[in-house]
């Protein structure tokens, strides 16, 4: 609302400016006009005239020029008002200098006892900016309204009270500055890196949203059994392509599953007992045989990829290639000639080119409809709204 505001008083600024100038114009050519007019007289008082025309022409062509070099400084004034409500590195550099040396000392006490937060960190970074945009709304508990934590997507998500300990102590630090939004893309930021993978920029200075639907969160996640045409639509509507799609999905390189996620490609593909043919066969007889003994398992856990769960490598494009991608999601990518050959383009390239590409892709997301200036709020509690 407010960038839109600045936008409009841009443009009537920008009017405003060339009316004046139209009116420097006039007034030059109306005392031009007057100095022609001023020959008809005698040359005494000609020469007077036309002297004290040009000094009074001079003066106003000298004062309007002035003028318009003013609304030339304000419009630019407005122009950057109007952009500068945006993320920007270290934006708590002077409101909450520590802010980020608190979450990220946090993250790091904490990740080396439990490396499986790191997937769960940026998956819930994930699961919040593809709804209602990266404003923490996964993180509010229903009220009247179910919210997007109580949705099938988001039953499985960890780490909430991870985020919430991390709140606390921003809190005692800088009370109501840094908002949770913020916290959710710096943990799980710093969670990737302080495993090893990749460490991206996380411009900061989101605020918090105050709604939460489940409705919403299971129109826009996607699902591990949507197919391309369900992926790229739901990744198009918050603008990303399918370099980001492939891109993003390779943070399955890390992190686990429950069998009920897939299961209905081991017996019940389409409805008749049968068995995904997209999946490789011996893989799906071993998850079978050893995890996913019956279709009705929802406890048992699975690596997305099998041996290095806690590593963030090449790996499960190597799957995907092997069509042992664990999810229908993931097999989608093959289904479409230019991710299948994305695919292959990042197995066979460096894991730095990988981890290059794959940092500028979780920044756009990062960025994907966020709440910034007077928008939204800084939540106090992560969970709830202000009251």
């Amino acid at each position: 609302m407010c960038y839109h505001l600045a936008c409009l008083l841009a443009a009537w600024t920008i009017y405003l400016y060339r009316f004046l100038c139209l009116i420097y114009l006039n007034q030059t050519t109306i005392y031009k006009s007057l100095t022609t007019v001023m020959y008809s007289s005698t040359r005494e008082i000609q020469v007077f005239q036309v002297s004290h025309t040009l000094v009074a022409a001079s003066y106003i062509h000298m004062k309007m020029r002035n003028q318009c070099n003013y609304f030339k400084v304000l419009i630019l004034c407005i122009l950057a008002a109007s952009t500068h409500a945006q993320l920007e590195l270290g934006f708590y550099t002077k409101s909450c200098p520590k802010a980020e040396q608190i979450v990220a000392n946090f993250v790091h006490e904490h990740i080396r006892n439990a490396p499986s937060l790191a997937a769960a960190l940026i998956r819930m970074h994930f699961h919040d900016c593809f709804v209602r945009g990266c404003d923490a709304s996964v993180l509010l508990n229903s009220t009247n309204q179910q919210a997007e934590k109580n949705a099938p997507p988001n039953l499985t998500v960890r780490g909430f009270d991870f985020i919430d300990r991390i709140k606390s102590l921003v809190e005692a630090e800088c009370p109501g500055v840094v908002s949770c939004a913020d916290i959710i893309a710096l943990s799980a930021r710093d969670s990737i890196a302080a495993t090893g993978g990749p460490y991206w920029k996380v411009p900061t200075g989101r605020r918090d949203g105050v709604v939460s639907n489940l409705l919403e969160a299971n129109q826009n996640i996607p699902a591990p059994f949507s197919n391309f045409t369900t992926l790229q639509t739901l990744f198009a509507n918050q603008g990303l392509d399918m370099k980001d799609l492939v891109l993003l999905s390779g943070a399955h390189t890390i992190g686990i599953s429950l069998c009920t996620s897939f299961s209905n490609r081991l017996y019940n593909f389409t409805g008749k007992g049968d068995q995904d043919p997209s999946l490789d066969s011996e893989y799906a007889k071993n998850l079978k045989t050893f995890k996913c003994k019956n279709i009705n398992d929802n406890t048992t856990i699975v690596e997305l990829d099998p041996g290095s769960r806690n590593t963030f490598d090449l790996g499960y494009y190597s799957q995907v290639v092997k069509r042992r991608g664990l999810f229908e999601s993931d097999s989608a990518l093959l289904t479409n000639s230019v991710t299948k050959a994305l695919v292959t383009q990042f197995l066979q390239g460096s894991l730095e080119n990988f981890y290059a590409e794959f940092a500028k892709s979780i920044e756009k997301m990062g960025q994907i409809k966020v709440k910034t200036g007077s928008q939204g709020v800084i939540r106090k509690h992560c969970a709830l709204v202000n009251n």
